[in-house]
């Protein structure tokens, strides 16, 4: 009869633990299994790409949660992550992350160990893998002497070498643009001033120039009397307003050119004076009159430079 009790307290406990475990829902079903953390080498070089793998297998109802950027990486430095599919085979799920890491730490032996959430009904669990360790390699040589962590003693034979000035490229380049940008800004503000006022400069300078030159051939005639003289002064002439006028009148006739400067009496008299001379070989001519034909053209030529640019 006390065995027939026993047995029954024994069931009674059992089924009770039965329903608690059922309550608990998935998380507590799962307590015993751990995610799995590694490294993809197991030595490792400051700076280098490192692997660290992440993977946990579960119940497919089961709601899991890999750490984010904003994890705590330890000694790492976070670079970025590949998510691979889950896998669902014979009633089991598997997950997996890989993380892109690397270390400047000078650490010889290194750890990390990223937690798994296993989301609940009611609670959430944190699920830690085994730590995960990876060995740091130096490649720079080790410092010589009995203290390997202070710097070597400076040989006081060694000579300094004077090192030759180097070209300052940049600053140059620097104060190069800076000229051409202000030279440009000067430019956009004034310079339609100044090519205006060296378009008078240079209008001025023919002119006097062209009455230099002019006198110059009047006086040869009074010198040589010539008909050549008056044929290069009426060239001169016909040559200095067409460069006034911007256009060619070396081609006209005496017709033509007093017809485009309207008639003009001074014009007119004075080329038919030139004429008779350069064509008709009447050196005959009274040079008085040649002289004043020459004036009268120096006087046509003065008051059209006054009437294109004002003087």
């Amino acid at each position: 009869m006390g065995q027939l009790v026993t047995h029954r307290r024994f069931l009674c406990c059992l089924g009770l633990a039965a329903g608690l475990l059922g309550l608990a829902g998935p998380a507590a079903a799962n307590v015993g299994a751990r995610p799995v953390g590694r490294f993809s080498r197991a030595v490792v070089e400051v700076g280098q790409p490192l692997d660290y793998v992440l993977s946990y297998a579960h119940a497919p109802a089961e709601e899991v949660v890999f750490p984010d950027s904003l994890a705590s990486f330890g000694s790492f430095e976070y670079v970025g992550r590949r998510w691979l599919p889950t896998r669902t085979a014979n009633g089991r799920s598997f997950d997996q992350v890989v993380y892109h890491l690397r270390t400047f730490s000078l650490a010889p032996v290194q750890q990390l160990q990223l937690p798994v959430l296993l989301l609940g009904a009611t609670d959430t669990l944190r699920l830690l893998p085994p730590v995960a360790q990876v060995q740091l390699r130096r490649v720079a040589p080790a410092l010589p002497g009995p203290d390997a962590t202070s710097p070597p003693a400076l040989r006081l034979e060694y000579q300094t070498l004077d090192l030759a000035p180097a070209f300052n490229y940049p600053f140059w380049l620097a104060g190069l643009a800076g000229g051409l940008a202000l030279a440009g800004g000067t430019w956009a503000l004034y310079g339609r001033r100044w090519r205006q006022r060296y378009g008078r400069y240079k209008r001025r300078k023919n002119h006097v120039y062209f009455l230099t030159q002019f006198a110059r051939n009047a006086e040869r005639f009074t010198l040589s009397r010539s008909a050549a003289v008056v044929e290069r002064t009426v060239v001169l002439w016909k040559n200095y307003l067409s460069s006034l006028e911007d256009t060619n009148l070396n081609s006209l006739t005496t017709k033509e050119l007093t017809e485009y400067f309207y008639n003009d009496e001074d014009v007119r008299r004075a080329l038919r004076t030139t004429d008779r001379v350069v064509y008709g070989n009447l050196l005959s001519e009274d040079a008085q009159e040649v002289d004043a034909a020459f004036q009268r053209l120096r006087d046509f030529a003065e008051r059209r430079y006054e009437g294109v640019f004002g003087g």
